[in-house]
């Protein structure tokens, strides 16, 4: 706010001063106020009392004012002092973005790491397993192929053994036969020799 130097001078002056006229610090014609107020009917004595109680309350206000105002030297002083708190606030958030940055990277740093150590040790277990698992499919492959091979010497071996099974029986029935067929011609002989005995005696 631009305030001129005689209107500043008259406010010191009415500082130090409340009861001072008015037309001291301004252009307000106290007179030529009184006398418009005596042309609208008001006695020289109503007008100098109206006159009076405008000129306490404005100067009033005025002291009012002044004590509330602040000197251009304060003022330079608390935009300096603010100047000087905002540049040690903007370095202090640079500082503390810096660190922030620094701490962020080097985190994100570390994170990738260990994303990597990870991903190499989940690496190393899934070729750990595929190989035992090949291992496992290999060692079950050949107990099959072991289980296979004396499974089909065991049905070899039965399949030999109810060969000799069917040739002793079929030995055995051509025995049975052989005998069947030798007592077979003994009776026919014998029964024939008695049929020519009894032929003979009695013929």
């Amino acid at each position: 706010m631009l305030v001129s130097h005689r209107f500043v001078a008259g406010l010191n002056v009415l500082h130090r001063n409340p009861t001072r006229q008015l037309s001291a610090i301004t252009k307000f014609d106290t007179k030529k106020f009184v006398q418009s107020l005596q042309e609208g009917g008001f006695t020289s004595q109503q007008a100098d009392a109206a006159v009076n109680i405008v000129n306490r309350a404005i100067n009033d206000g005025i002291f009012s004012i002044t004590n509330n105002l602040v000197t251009k030297e304060r003022l330079s002083s608390t935009a300096y002092q603010q100047k000087v708190d905002f540049a040690k606030l903007k370095g202090e958030l640079q500082t503390m973005d810096k660190t922030e940055f620094t701490t962020l990277k080097k985190e994100q740093e570390n994170l990738r790491t260990d994303l990597t150590n990870l991903k190499n040790r989940l690496k190393e277990e899934i070729t750990k397993n595929q190989a035992g698992v090949r291992l496992d499919l290999n060692l079950e492959k050949g107990r099959i192929r072991e289980e296979s091979s004396i499974h089909e010497l065991k049905i070899e071996d039965t399949y030999t053994r109810i060969d000799e099974e069917i040739a002793n029986m079929q030995m055995q029935i051509k025995s049975v036969k052989t005998q069947v067929m030798q007592w077979l011609i003994g009776v026919s002989s014998g029964t024939f020799a008695l049929l020519l005995a009894f032929v003979r005696f009695f013929g």
